[in-house]
């Protein structure tokens, strides 16, 4: 217990050596930043009776107390505003996964001072009740529809797929997120949940273009399989090829993993996994509403967040032991130019 008072205590000097003005409203041809991040089970420490969330209690295995859950929203929010001092300002939009409810992630929201997010917490029907939480700068851009989507997994329950269609300076634009089915068990067994889950998403991606082939849509999560995978190069057809792109983007989404030295932002198992992607489509490459410059995308991190030789990321937990990191996954930043019509 000691031991977890100093971690809160040098987590928090490390906090507040990053907070600065982030609020910035969007100039000519600005940058939209979000931010996507599997944060590792941020439960609160409360029993929910319809979840199988018991683990995360103070009597369940995890003994999730509200000190580890104080210096797990430290260690979340240090690493928002780090990200904020990098790019100018906040990110626009955070979508993090494995956040249990609303009133967790609005406590984990109250440790970034002088902030401007409204909240788009959909919960979906997880056997374990974490969900994909979403806020947004309501200063920079304005949600105008949230739509989700189930995926039919026979006898099996998982995260729904979110759409949200937002606004920035009248340039609109979609943002669907995802966290598939995990690799439980094994990776051959569990495939088909997940290429059920994208045949789901490019439904939504397809329907999206019907309305307008140049549409900008960001495609964002964790997908629990690699860009070279099945479901995201054969169903969603996204390629880490730009020249191939160049050639042919239409019904294509382009992965920006090729535009990264990073080995991965997960490691599991002796291996490195790049299984946090970002993936957009054609209309983010012409000179109209968001576009991408080069250094649109990044696997961001800090040393803090590393563990070991292999600097892997510094996980809340190894199994039932409690190592007191940030997450078993790196965050991903993503950046959009805006330009007004």
């Amino acid at each position: 217990m000691r031991k977890l008072s100093r971690l809160i205590c040098i987590t928090l000097l490390l906090s507040l050596t990053a907070v600065s003005p982030f609020n910035q409203a969007l100039a000519d041809n600005d940058k939209l930043t979000m931010m996507w991040w599997n944060v590792e089970n941020l439960f609160d420490t409360v029993d929910d009776p319809l979840t199988r969330d018991s683990e995360f209690t103070p009597e369940g295995k995890k003994r999730w107390t509200e000190k580890k859950l104080l210096l797990k929203c430290m260690r979340i929010s240090h690493i928002v505003k780090v990200a904020a001092l990098k790019t100018g300002g906040y990110p626009g939009i955070l979508a993090f996964a494995e956040v249990e409810n609303l009133n967790v992630f609005k406590k984990l929201l109250s440790f970034l001072p002088d902030n401007s997010y409204k909240t788009a917490y959909h919960a979906s029907n997880d056997p374990r009740g974490i969900d994909i939480a979403l806020a947004y700068d309501a200063e920079k851009i304005r949600l105008l529809r949230t739509l989700s989507y189930r995926v039919n997994l026979r006898e099996r329950n998982t995260r729904d797929i979110t759409l949200y269609s937002f606004t920035a300076d009248n340039c609109p634009f979609f943002l669907l997120v995802n966290h598939w089915p995990s690799r439980s068990l094994d990776q051959a067994w569990s495939e088909p949940f997940r290429l059920q889950a994208a045949q789901t998403a490019k439904t939504i991606i397809d329907s999206l273009r019907k309305i307008s082939t140049d549409a900008d849509i960001v495609v964002m999560g964790d997908f629990n399989d690699d860009p070279g995978d099945k479901s995201i190069q054969e169903i969603l057809h996204a390629t880490t090829e730009r020249d191939a792109f160049s050639r042919k983007s239409i019904g294509k989404l382009f992965n920006f993993w090729t535009k990264s030295r990073e080995k991965g932002s997960c490691y599991f198992r002796s291996r490195w996994f790049q299984f946090d992607q970002v993936m957009v489509s054609s209309g983010l490459f012409d000179d109209r509403g968001l576009s991408v410059p080069e250094d649109a995308f990044s696997c961001f991190h800090i040393r803090h967040m590393e563990k070991g030789s292999n600097r892997r990321p510094y996980a809340t937990y190894k199994g039932p032991k409690y190592l007191g990191g940030y997450s078993d996954h790196f965050p991903l930043l993503f950046q959009a130019e805006v330009h007004k019509p």
